[in-house]
């Protein structure tokens, strides 16, 4: 146990409040009032994360440069260009209490924890103390608005691989599908492991209130939350919040109507720091009436708009979801579109299950989802100022199916039989399509009519991969003839193979190879169609030609492996400090494959994981709470401390650990008390 001595702030030091810390670096929060409360997330946020903390605040404030050097300066010109500096002033003088003085109470924990333990954390990130509610205002638009909606590289040729790193899973059961009729949740983000995209996993507690869930680190507002009561998570949805202008440049200005308009702009000074020195360097950010100008090449501009960018009260719309004891309560804080984009996806006690369809969606003239393209800025008919309200979002309450299923497919296949028509929605609202990760979601779902707690998280865990069992068979079938010794053998390893990326898996090395090499979706020979959304595609357009791939596949294993029935995870690996396991799970798409892993090439032929699975968590709403978690790597990202990977073996083993949601088993299981 130690005591947190209190130095002089504007902020009253927190009356009566405790960490209790588990075995996991789980911080489980008391206090008696709001304000204590948040002081101690700050605190305890800061102790977890303090480098990565202070490093994103002094990159949302768009001085990155400045403190660290020229490798940040494209990250303070996107803050500089897109407004965030001067829009998170306005944020803030648009807070209000009881919520305005929560977000100075955690700002305050985190400078009083940087003041008191000033050798926990690395002496270059100091330079960003003291952190302002601006900062953390900055850092929330910096990852919702200009990351989330619109990231710097959606402007880059690498964009889809980009998104296929950004995804989640989420799923939930109604009573009539739950073996034991108790509503179910899945909360299970994807994301990149580490930087802007870390989760913290954190109990709070008041009187009255028991919380539970993660945040983006930096951000005092959970992402995933589950209480006595009801519970919701995320994903990324096919939502386009974000438009790209194409400009043609006139005299300086620009078309629009039959006109020439001028553009507001701005010089910035921004600053470098060179060795032990700082140079200057200008830039000029050019603002259209669509929003600030991008990119420019010739007489071609590209200018950005997104929406949200005025709904500066997500912090009180997040408090009050977190808050909510039943379904009207939690919609009437969702109504109000704070959070810019997302899925949600929900369950409570009472038996209601629901998925929303969430974020502003801009009430566009006309078109389809090519909208989510470069749009003609040239005139107003492409302009638009306006969202859909709540009540035009897809939203499905209580299915039929009993179950509700995400994967960042559109709202249209959330569950089968299917509850919306996308008929009835306007044609950009979302694309129709399915991938073969929601696929396997659905399937899954659509197959278990009486789904237990354990069996969801066996499904949850499930690698078994959807296209294998669209193209194996005729895959086998083409090369039963084949005479080569070394194809036989791959018929062999692929026949025997059970059509997983687990572990152990034999001949998922093998296949995977051969796949890169195809060209799905065109060598499909029956293509994706909305009235089989869940048979198709499948089947092989030119065996012969896929056989031949089949016998490069081959050589290529053997050459890298030296067998064709290597390990998938002897290829595959979990890497984080000093800790080397074998992994598990392969992208979704077009793998089909819902534990969700992504890889980049290393050492010996092998690969690292870098993202999918982050923080999961299976809760059941019984007459008490169930639940079981697991963060892959850790819920402290500090130098140093156990918990950067006291979880990748639960993550290696597909397992997950008990959720401490009541104080009795949270103090079975203490292993340090912070006082305040």
């Amino acid at each position: 146990m130690f005591l947190v001595l209190i130095t002089t702030s504007c902020v009253e030091p927190p009356n009566d409040a405790e960490i209790l810390w588990d075995h996991y670096g789980i911080p489980h929060i008391y206090a008696q009032n709001p304000d204590d409360l948040f002081y101690a997330y700050g605190w305890a946020q800061t102790h977890a994360h303090g480098n990565l903390l202070l490093r994103l605040y002094g990159q949302a404030r768009g001085r990155g440069a400045e403190y660290w050097g020229k490798d940040f300066l494209n990250s303070d010109k996107w803050m500089w260009i897109n407004g965030v500096p001067q829009r998170s002033a306005r944020w803030v003088k648009e807070q209000v209490d009881p919520y305005k003085s929560m977000l100075e109470n955690y700002v305050a924990g985190i400078n009083e924890y940087a003041d008191q333990n000033p050798n926990n954390i690395d002496e270059k990130y100091n330079v960003v103390l003291p952190i302002t509610v601006e900062d953390v205002m900055s850092h929330v638009q910096r990852v919702l608005h200009f990351t989330f909606v619109f990231s710097p590289d959606d402007l880059k040729a690498a964009e889809n691989s980009w998104k296929k790193l950004n995804g989640s899973n989420a799923w939930a059961i109604a009573p009539s599908r739950s073996a034991a009729e108790n509503s179910m949740l899945l909360a299970n983000p994807h994301l990149y492991w580490g930087d802007i995209y870390t989760w913290f996993e954190v109990h709070l507690n008041l009187p009255n209130e028991n919380i539970y869930g993660a945040s983006l680190v930096g951000t005092p507002a959970l992402g995933i939350i589950f209480n006595e009561h009801l519970g919701f998570s995320h994903t990324v949805n096919t939502h386009d919040g974000a438009d790209l202008y194409e400009l043609n440049l006139v005299d300086g200005g620009y078309e629009f109507d039959g006109a020439v308009k001028v553009f507001e702009t701005d010089s910035i000074a921004l600053k470098i720091k060179d060795d032990d020195s700082l140079k200057t360097e200008m830039f000029v950010v050019k603002k259209s009436i669509h929003g600030p100008v991008v990119k420019e090449e010739g007489d071609i501009a590209l200018a950005l708009k997104v929406v949200a960018l005025d709904a500066s009260q997500i912090f009180q719309e997040r408090w009050e979801m977190a808050t909510a004891t039943n379904l009207n309560e939690f919609e009437a804080s969702l109504k109000s579109l704070q959070t810019p984009m997302f899925t949600v996806m929900y369950a409570d006690k009472e038996g209601n299950i629901m998925h929303i369809f969430g974020g502003q969606t801009p009430i566009r003239p006309s078109g389809d989802y090519d909208w989510s393209g470069v749009v003609p800025g040239n005139t107003s008919a492409t302009l638009w100022n306006h969202h859909h309200p709540y009540e035009e979002l897809p939203r499905v309450l209580n299915p039929e199916s009993g179950w509700l299923q995400n994967a960042n497919d559109p709202p249209w296949t959330t569950t089968f039989p299917e509850e919306i028509d996308a008929n009835d929605f306007p044609a950009y609202m979302s694309p129709r399509e399915m991938g073969f990760r929601a696929q396997r979601s659905a399937r899954m779902l659509d197959e278990d009519e009486s789904i237990t707690f354990n069996e969801l998280v066996e499904y949850k865990f499930s690698t078994r991969m959807e296209l294998a069992d669209r193209l194996l068979d005729d895959l086998l079938d083409a090369a039963s003839t084949a005479q080569d010794q070394e194809l036989k053998n791959a018929v062999r390893v692929l026949k025997n193979w059970d059509r997983t990326a687990d572990n152990d898996s034999r001949g998922s090395v093998l296949f995977k190879t051969w796949v890169d090499d195809m060209n799905f979706p065109d060598d499909f020979a029956l293509q994706w169609k909305e009235r089989s959304p869940i048979q198709l595609p499948e089947g092989l357009k030119d065996p012969t030609m896929a056989v031949h791939r089949l016998f490069g596949a081959a050589k290529e294993v053997k050459e890298k492996f030296g067998r064709l029935d290597v390990f998938w995870g002897e290829v595959f690996r979990l890497k984080r400090d000093s800790i080397d396991l074998p992994a598990n799970g392969a992208p979704g798409d077009p793998y089909g494959v819902f534990r969700t892993s992504y890889y980049r090439p290393d050492d010996n032929n092998q690969q690292s994981l870098i993202a999918g699975d982050t923080y999961v968590a299976i809760i059941e709403f019984g007459d008490s709470i169930q639940a079981e978690g697991v963060m892959g790597y850790g819920n402290f990202s500090q130098p140093g401390s156990p918990h950067r990977t006291d979880q990748l073996q639960l993550y290696s083993d597909k397992k997950l650990r008990p959720i401490l949601f009541y104080r009795h088993d949270v103090e079975a299981h203490v292993v340090e008390t912070t006082t305040f």
